[in-house]
């Protein structure tokens, strides 16, 4: 009995050794033989080439795991997608019920590329087409298999972008997924997933959960200062030039179906913060600080739009005209031509008009649905408008601008909108709506520009009359009442004290009379005050001119026998003027001679009481002046490479032409031209700063002001007073009445014959009929 117990123990042991070996052997020899299958087959079973370095298969326990793996692309040139390790798990039970379960998936450490060639193919489109090719119908159906994949990972994956049309590299880093993953019999397909920004910064968490029968999703996405640099690339195909920089932060519940856009239901909040978009990274065109939005519900398909608070602060927006295009054409190509060209280009994807696109759909829908914004407001805004057309640079800064609204929603009978700006150099602006918002044709608007220096305006009054004005200021005011696109308004323009100088002679400029129009249309008051009405509709309004005809017949026929008292007001504004400030015509030192007169009064003045003292602050205009230098110098340089013989001997005369040589000359733009850098340059400005170093600038300036300092202190040598003359440093401002002009202090008693002046000026002023505007001179503060 032990021997045949021990024969049966050596008996079951050997059976035992040789199952074990039997396995052992298996799985040594499946794990190569996997390997060699896979990649001799690969090509035929995906269309793709598959290599790894070596795989472990346990086919008793369903477990394999490949060792970096490589994916190739469809050419096999280079790496479609790899990865460190991919492990599975199969559920072999369930294979004998033709039930295939692959029990886990975990891919470690991937990287995978997409290749965009045209907007609908890309690197993998061939592996797409490879496994969905219709079925054979020729062969009877089959009893279908059930297929589930159940937890998924991904970790620490990177995955890249490459757009060959658009020029557009982008990745992605440390991606992970974690899902429960599919299953035959259940309907949903959750994960979680998350992932930071290759390029620049950012992170971004979310769930997924979609509905592999109806093709339902539901997203929930946090963004963290995501920065959004993949825009700046695409930006590249619809520009000439330009940068954009800007990050996202957003959190996000989107509810949906695939198969119909417009099913989906939003809510959350975002904001886009440090907006950057122009020229060059030191030159925005729009930018702002941070655009926040709460979404309550937008919900495209039940047009329902409602949105919580929508900040946008400090936004910066400048819009420049030049000879011949804007800042935004010369950009985007005339009237948007490379945008054109983009979007309708069919082959080729761009983030960029693709956004324009539907954001342009969702605000059609918008104010066709049933809108609500709780409350809107753009604060500390800052809007500039440069004016490179011209014979010399305009500029006008809305800042800082507010605007802000009430609930804006469609049920509301009307909603009121409040925009308060001050206005740079001078001014201030104001304006209140009240708009239907079920109809846009039915507003009321009252507005108000007050305090603005008609000199602002020189560099369009030079270029089209060839007079600037020295004083003058400007205000606007009205209301309209607009039912059903019916116009109903009344409109008042107010110039208060407008004063014509001497005229700009330059081959540019047209001329007009101003001293003419002036006379026409300047009233007794030395003001320009008139009503224009608007009526008609707002596609065709009737602008009422009656004012200003019957005006104009007025001062023809009844301003005449005011003339003494008129021209009384004058001297005595002068007088008072020129005895506290000396201005200065641009780019000179010489003095009219009603500024001698008076300069020589004060001198005699300060002969006769020997106790006085001067202080002359100079009030500089550098920006204009270093202008009007600027061209000087350069047309100089111009006039000198067409006549090199005057290098030596440049006379008055010379200096007389180039200063009514006109910069926008087409031999001298053509001169200019040749020296300019590979960065764009569109302004004569800096084309002759391209060409004139900022030191002579500079060394010209301190020479204009030293002779002008030299002119004025002349007169009060002659009386032996000059040193009781002092002169402060030079204070750079922008002046009210656009010129540069020395600010006149007296330390001592006051001449008689200014007090007399200022005595005589006050009882005129509360004379009929100028009295009436005595409260719009009385806020003005011209030096």
């Amino acid at each position: 009995m032990k021997v045949a117990a021990k024969r049966i123990k050596r008996i079951f042991l050997t059976i035992v050794s040789i199952a074990i070996g039997i396995i052992i052997l298996v799985i040594l020899l499946i794990s190569p033989i996997t390997k060699y299958v896979i990649e001799k087959y690969s090509v035929k079973w995906t269309g793709r080439q598959i290599d790894m370095d070596w795989a472990y298969v346990n086919p008793f326990t369903g477990y394999a795991h490949l060792s970096n793996l490589k994916i190739y692309e469809a050419n096999g040139d280079s790496i479609f997608i790899s990865s460190e390790g991919l492990s599975v798990g199969i559920n072999l039970r369930k294979l004998l019920s033709k039930e295939y379960e692959i029990t886990s998936v975990t891919l470690d450490k991937p990287r995978g590329i997409a290749i965009q060639n045209t907007k609908s193919n890309f690197n993998f489109t061939d592996i797409i087409n490879h496994f969905s090719s219709p079925p054979d119908t020729t062969q009877p159906p089959k009893s279908p298999a059930h297929f589930s994949i159940l937890n998924i990972k991904i970790n620490h994956g990177i995955f890249y972008l490459r757009d060959t049309a658009s020029d557009v590299y982008y990745f992605i880093k440390d991606f992970n997924f974690e899902g429960p993953g599919y299953a035959w019999n259940v309907d949903s397909f959750p994960g979680k997933v998350s992932f930071a920004a290759g390029i620049g910064t950012g992170q971004v968490n979310g769930t997924i959960n979609i509905n592999v029968k109806n093709s339902d999703y539901c997203f929930s996405v946090v963004v963290h200062r995501l920065s959004l640099a993949i825009i700046d690339q695409y930006l590249k195909s619809i520009t000439n030039y330009g940068t954009f920089s800007a990050y996202l932060d957003a959190n996000i519940v989107t509810k949906g179906n695939f198969k119909d856009a417009e099913n989906s239901d939003t809510k959350g909040h975002f904001s886009v913060s440090d907006f950057h978009f122009g020229k060059s990274k030191n030159e925005d065109y729009l930018s702002f600080d941070t655009l926040s939005m709460a979404i309550k519900e937008v919900n495209p398909k039940e047009r329902l739009y409602h949105l919580g608070n929508v900040a946008l602060i400090h936004p910066y927006f400048k819009y420049e005209n030049y000879d011949r295009l804007d800042n935004i054409e010369t950009m985007f190509g005339e009237n948007g031509a490379n945008v054109k060209a983009v979007n309708g280009d069919n082959r080729h994807f761009n983030l960029i008009v693709e956004l324009a696109n539907y954001i342009e759909e969702l605000s059609q829908n918008f104010f066709e649905s049933a809108y609500k914004v709780d409350r809107v407001a753009i604060k500390s805004a800052d809007f500039r408008f440069n004016d490179y057309s011209t014979s010399e640079k305009f500029s006008i800064d809305a800042s800082p601008l507010n605007i802000t609204s009430d609930s804006i929603d469609k049920s509301h009978e009307n909603v009121n909108i409040l925009l308060n700006s001050g206005i740079k150099p001078y001014g201030d602006g104001y304006i209140y709506a009240s708009i239907n918002p079920r109809d846009s044709g039915t507003f009321k608007l009252k507005y108000r520009f007050e305090k603005i220096p008609i000199t602002n305006f020189n560099p369009y009054l030079i270029s089209y009359t060839s007079y600037p004005l020295d004083r003058g200021t400007i205000e606007f005011n009205g209301e309209w009442d607009v039912k059903n696109g019916i116009i109903q308004s009344e409109n008042h323009i107010l110039l208060i004290d407008p004063r014509v100088t001497k005229r700009v002679k330059n081959k540019a400029t047209k001329w007009v009379p101003m001293w003419l129009v002036m006379a026409l249309v300047r009233q007794r008051s030395d003001v320009v005050d008139y009503q224009i009405p608007i009526t008609g509709n707002l596609k065709d309004p009737k602008f009422h001119l009656h004012d200003i005809f019957f005006g104009i017949l007025k001062n023809v026929f009844v301003k005449p026998p005011t003339t003494p008292y008129r021209l009384e007001v004058r001297n005595l504004e002068n007088e008072i003027e020129k005895s506290f400030a000396l201005k200065w015509q641009m780019r000179h030192s010489t003095m009219t001679a009603l500024q001698e007169m008076f300069v020589k009064k004060i001198a005699d003045f300060m002969a006769k009481d020997s106790s006085e003292i001067l202080v002359v602050s100079p009030q500089q205009y550098e920006l204009k002046e270093k202008e009007y230098i600027l061209f000087f110098e350069a047309k100089k340089k111009y006039y000198l490479a067409c006549h090199p013989e005057k290098n030596h001997d440049f006379t008055e005369r010379d200096s007389l032409y180039v200063d009514r040589m006109s910069v926008k000359d087409s031999s001298f733009v053509h001169y200019l031209n040749k020296f300019l850098p590979k960065s764009p340059i569109f302004t004569v400005q800096d084309k002759c700063s391209n060409l004139i170093s900022p030191a002579l600038i500079d060394m010209r300036l301190e020479q204009l002001n030293k002779a002008r300092e030299n002119v004025f202190l002349s007169y009060f040598k002659e009386k032996g007073v000059d040193n009781r003359v002092k002169f402060n440093s030079p204070k750079n401002i922008i002046p009210y009445n656009g010129f540069s002009y020395f600010k006149i202090d007296y330390k001592g008693k006051i001449p008689d014959y200014l007090v007399q002046a200022y005595k005589k000026i006050d009882e005129l002023n509360n004379e009929l009929p100028r009295e009436k505007y005595e409260k719009e001179r009385d806020k003005i503060k011209t030096f």
